[in-house]
């Protein structure tokens, strides 16, 4: 669909058209060619592989839903690095607003006696209430990741039809979702405000 020309400006522009268009030869030149300059990109701001891996994907899902608004499709890398920078910089950002599960633990108390299982029970009580309040799509998302960790986020995107890419944001958002019904339900106070 495309043809290599002299110029390799040129032929980037026609790779960049056939994956709009739809050729995924295309559009697996542009991922093997641009891949290693997003992965560089968000490992330079001392990303966790894990979420580098975030970043690269959600990168190249922002292109597959937004490349048509590309102006210049020569300068796909700029485009290409400067997402990945936008996608680092928010996950850095999420990262900021996160409590820590260890600050939101209260220390355990002695499980011996009939009181401190009624505390128990009624935590759980409270918390599953907040979970049946969230989005079915959250619960499922955030059943399949508890209850099944070894799945990849391809596998838990097509159990809940969700594209790949999407499922960390998704599981972010569900999480915070879930923490602000609990704190409105009077666990974690520190998170209500």
């Amino acid at each position: 669909m495309y043809e290599n020309s002299p110029s390799e400006g040129g032929r980037v522009g026609s790779l960049v058209l056939a994956a709009i268009e739809g050729d995924r030869g295309a559009a697996g030149l542009l991922v093997a060619r641009y891949s290693p300059t997003l992965w560089a990109v968000a490992r330079a701001h001392r990303l966790s592989p894990a979420d580098a891996a975030d970043v690269v994907q959600n990168t190249w899902l922002a292109f597959h839903e937004k490349a048509h608004t590309i102006r210049d499709r020569e300068a796909v890398a700029g485009w290409l690095a400067t997402t990945a920078r936008r996608e680092s910089l928010r996950l850095l950002a999420g990262r900021r607003r996160e409590i820590p599960v260890e600050e939101l633990r209260e220390p355990e108390p002695n499980w011996d006696g009939p009181e401190p299982r009624a505390v128990l029970a009624d935590r759980d009580r409270t918390l599953w209430h907040a979970f049946g309040q969230l989005p079915e799509r959250c619960q499922q998302v955030l059943r399949l990741l508890a209850h099944s960790p070894e799945l990849t986020a391809e596998q838990v995107g097509t159990a809940v039809g969700l594209a790949p890419g999407s499922i960390a944001k998704t599981r972010l958002r569900c999480l915070r979702v879930l923490r602000r019904k609990a704190a409105l339900a009077g666990l974690f106070e520190e998170c209500a405000s």
